[in-house]
């Protein structure tokens, strides 16, 4: 009869990859199984001898025992019978030895220990002079490693080992979840590896495969050989496997090379080569596919290089680069909407420094476009370079001082357009000019504070210069010269309005120079609040911050990498709402705030916090960003958070926005999280702001049993993007199972994502079998479950979420799984 095809994937990824372990990707869990011996450590051992300096063979054999009979030649030890030599111990009932042949037979409770083994047995007899043992009917515990199993028979000889009729597992001898038998395996233990002869693996009761012939790890060390490969059936890709080698250069190098195959797309080599020294690390990644049948039998390929180097105890040199074959290779090459959602990524080098009150850098970057229904002139500048200083000290008993500075040389890459009804680009290369700027924003400050209040005056003074490309003076001058035409009724183009009117308006070197001056204060009121049977500390927290800023005519100046900042409670307590020097807003504005907070008195844990605030703008503002409306004389939008923990497992969290001018929500966001024991998590968070998204997602990790658990999310949109009518969209969904037992894991995970910048939902299985201590076989589910429940490695938790992203930072995986 033929063998179920669904055990076909194991069964080849165990032959071809157990013959190393290479580093883990996640550490093993054996919290269902704590640490313990199969086989119990002997009280009853020698201290370690020094056999690391003398071969044990040299090393004097120690014979003692309760009662000895026999002859001085042949002595019978009976009784707690003891034979030592250096680290190496054998104890029994009864043991013969032959002082002449040095050699011993030793029965009856047997039980023989080094530093690589322990093994309880019925019977033994050894050579000691040859360092040779024979024992039988053996239970063995491998120390280094949780491996543990059974013989009926053991030939030793010094670290190397033969075991008959044998099993392995790294399960506890009570709960064998998987467990491999086989005719025979050799053992070397100073090799850290074992060779299994006609073996056959099997979870729970269940076969599962078997293998004439493999190499498996007994410990934890590195080694060069085949890592288990990624086998997976998809839409986009066909049948797709990738095989990595993994080659064990050096302690601190190492290299693992990946050939694929994908039989909807053809073949592919990924590397991955990385370093780690004294003062740094680094990682180079690269991947090429000399014909992708997806893309009309077009190469691709990507090249990406993090790595760090300490230069000093204050100096450090960074570099994140990265290289793409085309502007689709994001799409085509990731397993996450995390691909579609950027337009542009970035590369940096540089070197960066940090002290006592200081911080500084000398770097360049540039972009690359990641969406191909873009050009490059959507990108932004590169800078190249960039050149940072800033200082923030005490400046006498009173006053801080200090000084942020930054120099800049701005440029951009050409263009060419695209094709009518393409995205083909064709034409001349066209030109986007640049320029330099240099920004200087010295500051002094008098923070004055009490127990319950504090006053912080600061004065600033912000200079900006520029040396711009002529094109660039010209076409600004052209600007300002048609915004100005236009209030005249009079409409003109770059190519129309005349040099007269624009010429007069160029400026190649325009400045800007303006005083900033802000005052921000609070009051902090506590009182001891007793509530549901526990005391806590409950605060009141108002706050007012009053910010001055004159106007100055900055629409001479170009934008380079300069935009509005997203509103939010921060941005109420800032002296400028622009991200960057090419736009400081004139500002007379005062923020009316206030937070309070209930703690725990025992241990300071936060029960409740809730605040509320608001701009009252004194006058309207003047300074804008091209096409952004000025902000008015009156109220901003009301901005709201608040935090509830019910208890210490379930908590509860909402920002909102009001705008009282509209009369609408700029911004709605509810979010709450459950804990399930040690593991298990749910999270429900529903996100709206207002003409751009308005979203709803469901991520859990329900625990049905300690070993049994689902998975899951729903991730939807609820409005379309172009008519903003409200309608449900799936953004990605993913359901699963996953049996994770003392030392087997097994998990199935079905998802429906979003896999095209046109909409285009796929959809995918995943099939991973984890026998810990031996390996993994199938796909890396864990790494698609963690991205899509936050929590599901609870640690995550207190970290930055594992694929948050911002601006300039890119995610380039040259593994995707669907």
């Amino acid at each position: 009869m033929r063998p179920h095809p669904r055990l076909l994937p194991l069964s080849l990824c165990i032959a071809a990859a157990l013959p190393l372990q290479a580093a883990e990707k996640y550490q093993l869990d054996w919290g269902r199984c704590p640490a313990k011996d199969p086989v119990p450590i002997f009280t009853d051992t020698a201290p370690t001898g020094d056999e690391k300096v003398t071969p044990r063979k040299q090393l004097q054999t120690t014979l003692e025992g309760d009662e000895q009979t026999g002859t001085v030649d042949m002595p019978v030890f009976n009784g707690n019978v003891a034979l030592n030599r250096g680290n190496q111990f054998l104890g029994a009932d009864h043991v013969t030895y032959d002082r002449d042949k040095d050699t011993y037979v030793a029965e009856g409770h047997v039980r023989y220990q080094d530093p690589k083994m322990r093994i309880l047995a019925d019977k033994a007899l050894g050579n000691q002079a040859a360092d040779t043992h024979t024992i039988d009917n053996i239970r063995y515990q491998i120390v280094s490693h949780r491996g543990n199993g059974t013989a009926d028979r053991i030939d030793l000889n010094g670290s190397k080992g033969e075991l008959y009729d044998a099993t392995y597992t790294t399960c506890p001898p009570e709960q064998r979840d998987w467990e491999l038998k086989a005719s025979r395996i050799d053992v070397d233990t100073e090799e850290g590896m074992a060779v299994a002869h006609n073996a056959k693996i099997r979870i729970g009761k269940v076969p599962v495969a078997y293998i004439p012939w493999f190499k498996f790890p007994i410990d934890d060390r590195r080694r060069t050989g085949l890592l288990f490969p990624s086998i997976s059936q998809t839409q986009r890709n066909g049948f797709d496997w990738r095989q990595p080698i993994y080659i064990n250069i050096a302690p601190n190098y190492d290299d693992t090379i990946s050939p694929r195959i994908m039989t909807e797309r053809g073949v592919a080599i990924d590397n991955e080569f990385r370093y780690l020294n004294e003062s740094g690390s680094g990682v180079a990644r690269a991947m090429w596919m000399p014909n992708d049948k997806l893309r009309n039998d077009d190469a691709r390929g990507s090249f990406t290089y993090q790595a760090f180097q300490n230069l000093s105890p204050n100096w450090q040199a960074r570099a994140n680069l990265l290289w793409l074959s085309d502007p689709r290779y994001l799409e085509d090459f990731n397993n996450s909407s995390a691909g579609l959602a950027q337009y542009s990524a970035m590369s940096e080098i540089g070197v960066y420094g940090r002290g006592h009150h200081w911080d500084a850098s000398i770097s360049v970057d540039h972009w690359v476009r990641t969406d191909y229904t873009l050009t490059e002139a959507a990108l932004p500048y590169d800078r190249q370079p960039r050149i940072t200083y800033n200082l923030d000290t005490p400046l006498g008993v009173l006053f801080r001082a200090g000084v942020s500075a930054e120099a800049v040389r701005f440029q951009h890459q050409n263009y060419r357009n695209f094709a009518t009804g393409t995205f083909d680009q064709t034409g001349p290369s066209l030109r986007i000019p640049g320029g330099s700027r240099f920004d200087i924003k010295p500051f002094i400050s008098m923070p004055l504070q009490g127990n319950w209040w504090f006053l912080t005056p600061t004065v600033a003074w912000r200079y900006t210069a520029y040396q711009l490309d002529g094109d660039l003076a010209d076409n600004n001058a052209k600007d300002r010269a048609i915004a100005a035409e236009a209030l005249q009724g009079r409409y003109w183009n770059r190519d129309t309005v005349p040099d007269a009117v624009w010429q007069p308006l160029v400026q190649r070197n325009p400045t800007r120079s303006l005083p900033i001056m802000s005052l921000d204060g609070g009051i902090q009121f506590d009182r001891n609040v007793h509530w549901g049977g526990k005391d806590y500390v409950q605060t009141l927290e108002p706050r007012v911050f009053y910010l001055r800023t004159p106007y100055r005519d900055q629409s001479m100046l170009p934008v380079f990498d300069t935009g509005l900042l997203t509103y939010s409670w921060g941005q109420l307590f800032r002296d400028n709402r622009y991200s960057s020097a090419d736009r400081q807003s004139d500002a007379d504005q005062v923020t009316f705030a206030v937070t309070t907070r209930m703690n725990r008195e025992s241990d300071g844990h936060e029960k409740l916090s809730a605040s509320l605030g608001q701009i009252r703008y004194l006058s309207d503002t003047q300074v804008t960003l091209p096409g952004e409306t000025p902000l008015l004389r009156g109220r901003s939008a009301w901005v709201a958070d608040a935090n509830y923990a019910f208890n210490d497992r379930w908590t509860m969290g909402a920002s909102y926005q009001w705008d009282p001018r509209t009369k609408q929500r700029d911004l709605v966001s509810v979010r709450t999280r459950y804990l399930w024991g040690d593991d298990g998590i749910v999270n429900l968070s529903y996100r709206y702001r207002r003409n751009l998204l308005e979203q709803a997602d469901l991520q859990f990790l329900y625990p049905i049993t300690s070993s049994w658990s689902v998975v899951g999310r729903y991730y939807t949109s609820l409005r379309d993007q172009t008519t903003w009518k409200h309608t449900v969209k799936p953004l990605e969904i993913v359901g699963g199972v996953q049996w994770d037992s003392c030392c087997v894991a097994v998990r199935i995970v079905g998802r429906r994502y979003v896999a095209t910048r046109e909409g285009d939902l796929r959809n995918g299985i995943m099939l991973e079998f984890e026998l810990k201590g031996l390996g993994s076989a199938g796909q890396d589910t864990r790494r698609i479950l963690r991205r899509a429940i936050l929590g599901y490695f609870r640690d995550d938790l207190y970290l930055v979420p594992p694929e948050a992203l911002s601006s300039g930072q890119h995610t380039v995986d040259p593994d995707p799984i669907q």
